[in-house]
């Protein structure tokens, strides 16, 4: 299976294991929030936009509103489904690159979004294409870094994925590795390298 149909199988069991009111990661959203970012993602294109331009996401969270009411099973009835026959979406290698991360990253988002999460056992197939994926999309995602950046596993693979003055080596399993490359702080790294350094790192901003 893909990362992508994996990922979607996952959060949706996580979705009806923890119900509509769970917290998640992303600040202020509940799993309610975060289905309803989800189902708008793949099902309405014309207010997702709205998702990465910040003067066009009043159109976005009005089209999210649209699903105050819908019952939660229907709600994730619609994403187990996966996307329309007309979406995009549907189609295997664009599902993959669209989906495969951001499905695992919002997955994430709802299991650690409370105290005494722990991550997932490693998985050669996942962390593979995690890895793949972050090596390829770092630079974008750690292009306010002021400092060059490299991630290493502790299977000792490393990959540079930012130059600069001075370098940041990020450790960590592929998992993580992505989750704090999208910005998120509920995560398990070590970051190696001049104290300095380190902390301009800390202090910038990450993800998309």
């Amino acid at each position: 299976m893909s990362l992508a149909s994996t990922e979607r199988a996952g959060i949706c069991d996580e979705f009806e294991r923890v119900g509509p009111e769970r917290p998640t990661l992303c600040e202020g959203w509940s799993t309610r929030d975060l289905l309803a970012h989800l189902l708008v993602r793949e099902r309405q294109p014309w207010a997702a936009p709205g998702i990465v331009v910040p003067v066009l996401a009043p159109v976005t969270e009005w089209a999210m509103r649209g699903f105050d009411n819908v019952p939660w099973g229907e709600m994730v009835g619609q994403l187990r489904s996966g996307p329309p026959a007309w979406s995009p979406f549907r189609i295997g290698n664009f599902d993959e690159l669209a989906n495969g991360i951001e499905l695992f990253v919002h997955h994430e988002d709802v299991r650690r979004g409370e105290p005494g999460w722990e991550p997932r056992q490693p998985d050669a197939e996942r962390d593979g294409a995690l890895w793949s994926s972050i090596t390829r999309m770092g630079r974008r995602l750690y292009r306010h870094s002021p400092v060059g950046i490299a991630l290493r596993r502790p299977s000792g693979d490393q990959h540079v994925i930012k130059t600069g003055s001075g370098l940041v080596t990020i450790v960590g399993e592929p998992a993580e590795l992505v989750l704090h490359a999208f910005g998120r702080d509920a995560v398990r790294v070590e970051l190696e390298g001049d104290a300095a350094a380190v902390a301009a790192v800390a202090a910038t901003p990450r993800g998309i």
